[in-house]
């Protein structure tokens, strides 16, 4: 778990506010009343989201045509980071229209589903404080450093939405 107190209570108010803006039939998913809500607080999911976690990735067409497929996904500081390789057509999307959606789902154990911004964060394309951290991170879990496996591209996944289910976390919850 990478996340400070700050990014856990950012986290979770990104959490709160997204769920109490969410449909009806959301809610009643999530957080249906007269019953305990099927998610988990931003410390929870930090910690449920260690490693890497398979994500399933939407992107847009100049033709405004929906596209998805699946990418890493690593949860540091409170967002998501993705890469892929330059040439792949994701990120030929967002290079052009940085607006994503991504979804996390270990069968009906849990559900992690996120709306934002595609962010470049490794050299050359953006100077980001983090990405040291970031790039340690993801040498350690791959072996290797992945900025060596040819023309890569790293995002950060900057959140506007967020919403976890999750009904039971002693299924998800490596301590628990």
């Amino acid at each position: 778990m990478y996340e400070s107190p700050a990014e856990l209570a950012e986290l979770q108010g990104l959490l709160d506010t997204s769920l109490r803006g969410s449909t009806a039939h959301l809610r009643s998913i999530v957080a249906p009343e007269n019953t305990a809500p099927n998610t988990l607080n931003a410390e929870q999911l930090a910690r449920a989201l260690t490693g890497m976690c398979t994500l399933a990735i939407s992107t847009v067409t100049a033709k405004g045509e929906p596209r998805i497929s699946g990418v890493d996904g690593h949860f540091l500081h409170g967002r998501w980071i993705v890469g892929t390789d330059r040439g792949a057509a994701k990120a030929r999307h967002l290079a052009a229209r940085p607006a994503v959606s991504v979804a996390h789902l270990r069968g009906e154990a849990l559900g992690v589903f996120t709306h934002g911004r595609a962010v470049p964060i490794a050299p050359p394309d953006a100077d980001d404080p983090q990405w040291p951290e970031v790039l340690d991170h993801l040498t350690r879990h791959y072996g290797s450093n992945p900025v060596t496996w040819g023309d890569i591209v790293y995002y950060r996944i900057e959140p506007h939405w967020m919403v976890a289910y999750c009904a039971d976390p002693k299924q998800v919850l490596p301590d628990t």
